[in-house]
Order: C-alpha cells, then sequence, then structure tokens
C-alpha cells in the first residue's frame, strides 16, 4: 500500500475544514453583490439584513421587551410605597430646614405633631397626583415608544462590517466549532476511504 494512501485523512480533513471556513465567510461577504455569467455571488446577511432586522425587531418587541411590561413597571414604581416614603421624607426636611429658614417665626407654632400632619396631607395629594401621572406617562409611551420600529430602523442602518462584527461577538465559538466539524467529518471520511482502499 502506497504510503501516500494514508495522507487522505488529514487532505480530506483540511478540504473539510476549509470548506466550512469558505461557508461561514460566504456568510459575510461579498459584502455587494458580485455578478458573474451564470449566478450572483452575495453574503447571506447582508442579502437578507433588510429580513434580519424585521425579525428582530418582532423578537424584541414581542418576546423580550414589551413596551407595556416597562409601562406597568413606571406605574408600579412610581406609586410604590418605598417612593411615596423618599417624597414624605424629602417634604418633611424642606419644611423643617427650608421653610423655617425662610419664615424663623413658624418655628414657635411649627410641632412634630404638626410637621406629621402636613407631611401625610401631601403625601396622600402626590400619591393620587403621581397614579394620575405615570398612568398618562405609559398611555403616551405605548403610543409613541415602538420598540419593533426602533431595533428594526437600528438594524437596518448597520454597516455590513458592524453586523459581522456583532454577529461574530456573540456566534464566534460556534462558527469555530461548525469549521472544526468539518475537518472531523473530512478526517473520518478521510480514514473511510484508506480503509476501503486497503480492503479492495
Amino acid at each position: 500500500m502506497s504510503p501516500i494512501l494514508f495522507l487522505l485523512p488529514f487532505i480530506a480533513a483540511l478540504i473539510g475544514w476549509f470548506t466550512n471556513y469558505l461557508a461561514v465567510k460566504m456568510l459575510f461577504h461579498p459584502k455587494t453583490p458580485r455578478n458573474f455569467k451564470l449566478f450572483t455571488l452575495h453574503g447571506v446577511f447582508p442579502k437578507r439584513q433588510t429580513q434580519l432586522a424585521r425579525k428582530l425587531g418582532n423578537l424584541v418587541s414581542e418576546e423580550l421587551l414589551s413596551i407595556k411590561d416597562v409601562s406597568k413597571k413606571i406605574e408600579s414604581l412610581a406609586t410604590s410605597e418605598e417612593s411615596i416614603n423618599l417624597i414624605g421624607k424629602r417634604i418633611e426636611s424642606t419644611i423643617r430646614e427650608k421653610l423655617v429658614q425662610n419664615f424663623p417665626m413658624l418655628a414657635m407654632f411649627l410641632t412634630d405633631e404638626m410637621v406629621e400632619k402636613v407631611t401625610n396631607l401631601f403625601k396622600s395629594d402626590l400619591k393620587e397626583f403621581l397614579e394620575k401621572s405615570a398612568k398618562q406617562l405609559s398611555e403616551k409611551l405605548e403610543q409613541e415608544f415602538n420598540v419593533n420600529l426602533i431595533v428594526q430602523k437600528k438594524v437596518e442602518e448597520f454597516s455590513s462590517e458592524k453586523l459581522e462584527e456583532i454577529l461574530f461577538s456573540i456566534m464566534k465559538k460556534e462558527f469555530k466549532f461548525i469549521e472544526k466539524i468539518g475537518a472531523i467529518i473530512g478526517f473520518c471520511i478521510g480514514c473511510v476511504q484508506v480503509a476501503l482502499t486497503s480492503a479492495i
């Protein structure tokens, strides 16, 4: 048996790696269509960038970032007990410090009980105001903030280089795996060829 025959698995592995490497590259290249007589070459992602943008817009707006969920969270945070208590503390410090500073005579009449009553009165009114304001803000946000269109527009505006950079940063390991698996399959096919040739 020729010693060169034993090189077949390594040659097949090289061919398998190279074809998969080329396939990965052709996902992004050429970035602009190259017309040949019988066919046109254009990278898969540059060619389908608009469709990709549309799909990503739908995915983000429907599955990842629902504007209704954001609106509900805004309403919840605006009227939460923690927010109201923080406002109450700010009102109380304003009454005790700034009000007395500007109107020194009030210090004679301003007891702790009176400060507490005034603070609670403001807190009650402010909570109602915040509930209405948060609801109005949420409705406005839902009407004007279209996550789907924002994501779609951003992705469509990416340059081919930027799109390639982003996808490679996300799927670098997967692309490398595709190249390696090509080499492994090629090597296995080469081994089978050697075995079959030896058996003849």
